[in-house]
């Protein structure tokens, strides 16, 4: 692979930018493309009730999605380390389009659901292979950085994606499929042409030894790294809360919806304004005043929800949880590639990004559960959980650096 850069420390956002190496600016820019035509799964169950199928089949294949780009996020982790991140960034963007087109001209219920699962699954390999790339290839003290330059790329994908669907959509479902897949090819041949290949293995001398072939089971030996792990489960099912619990909870109290629009728009607004600025200073943080801030301003973000829905609590309690993304989202994401061993650096992101998808698909069925059952206290139950997390945080992250902190040794040769 290539060689990173001098590290120059924490910069600028600009600085950083310039000195990033051009194949982390090729991710930045296949991010951006990627997202802004991921048009599948924002219309599947629009698609999916207009060929016919009943709502409850259009839902179940949605879930279908979620399931498989779970499954993708944890498979993708094994592939970037066991191949590479440019193979595994390759096939996802290269297979998908298949799969995407496919779905058109399906017209048996089991293969479409078949054909979304595969869309899920084979679409989300390249995210780890993303993160693996970025920590190899930018310097330790401009990471965070970066990786707030990644999730800027996705925000704003994901913000101009709606109207781009809309507009094709009004023409046909076909173009609609075709430009994600046309968009699909397009970051694949960037991974090919901009990406640079595998690293040769490292070979074992008498003063250093090759690193073990070791899998999954290698990482759950990290026991604090499992602590992160259910810090990130738990604030995502946490955050989850805005899109199930924080609309009912509206109505419920006699307001508007405008103003569930309102704080959905001023969250989207302020992490797309704010959360590259603020790195500049966040980046500089020691890790605990990171967890504490980037977790446990959920906590208090929610207990103001809990403590009435009216207008200015919904905005203050809206705004202090968004300071927590803005501040600690960049460093959660970036930190599996900061303390894992090179050779499984792939499967700790890998294994973030899995729990991570696990919490967006479970946490608002049991936010809405908890709701049918008690209401408005819902949202202690998650201030709660959001405190719960953090201290899971301030036990399992560690020093960029630190030896993993394991149970036992990994056997040698372990699948995974």
């Amino acid at each position: 692979m290539t060689e990173q850069t001098p590290d120059a420390g924490p910069l600028g956002v600009l600085a950083t930018y310039r000195r990033t190496p051009p194949a982390v600016k090729a991710i930045l820019a296949g991010v951006f493309v990627g997202r802004l035509a991921g048009f599948l799964v924002i219309f599947l169950v629009v698609f999916l009730t207009h060929r016919g199928f009943t709502t409850g089949q259009a839902g179940f294949a949605l879930g279908v999605y979620g399931a498989g780009a779970g499954v993708g996020s944890f498979v993708g982790g094994w592939a970037t380390d066991r191949l590479s991140a440019r193979a595994a960034t390759a096939i996802s963007m290269l297979g998908t389009p298949v799969l995407i087109v496919s779905i058109l001209y399906f017209k048996a219920y089991p293969l479409v659901v078949l054909a979304v699962f595969g869309v899920g699954l084979v679409g989300q390999l390249y995210r780890p292979a993303a993160q693996y790339l970025i920590t190899e290839l930018t310097p330790p003290g401009q990471l965070v950085m970066v990786t707030a330059m990644q999730r800027l790329a996705m925000n704003l994908g994901t913000t101009v994606t709606p109207l781009i669907g809309t507009a094709l959509l009004s023409i046909s479902y076909s173009l609609l499929f075709w430009a994600e897949a046309v968009a699909s090819v397009a970051y694949g041949l960037i991974a090919l042409v901009a990406l640079p290949p595998r690293k040769k293995p490292v070979e074992a001398t008498e003063d250093a030894p090759a690193p073990p072939r070791a899998g999954y089971r290698a990482v759950l030996s990290d026991w604090r790294y499992l602590f992160f792990l259910a810090a990130v489960f738990f604030i995502t099912a946490v955050y989850t809360q805005y899109t199930a619990s924080v609309p009912l909870a509206i109505v419920e109290s006699g307001l508007s919806l405008w103003w569930y629009s309102a704080v959905v728009s001023l969250n989207a607004v302020i992490v797309a304004t704010c959360e590259v600025l603020a790195t500049r200073w966040v980046q500089t943080w020691p890790m605990r005043l990171t967890a504490l801030s980037g977790f446990g301003l959920v906590a208090i973000g929610y207990t103001v929800y809990a403590i009435g829905i009216t207008p200015a609590l919904l905005i203050l309690g809206t705004i202090v949880w968004t300071a927590s993304e803005i501040t600690g989202a960049p460093t959660t994401f970036a930190y599996p590639g900061m303390v894992a061993p090179v050779h499984l650096r792939g499967r700790y992101i890998g294994a973030m990004q899995t729990v991570f998808g696990l919490a967006n698909a479970i946490g608002p069925v049991l936010g809405l559960a908890i709701w049918a059952a008690a209401g408005n206290a819902v949202f202690a139950w998650a201030a709660g959980i959001a405190a719960l997390s953090t201290l899971c945080a301030l036990i399992g992250m560690r020093l960029p650096g630190a030896a993993p902190s394991v149970v036992k040794e990994p056997v040698p040769g372990a699948a995974g």
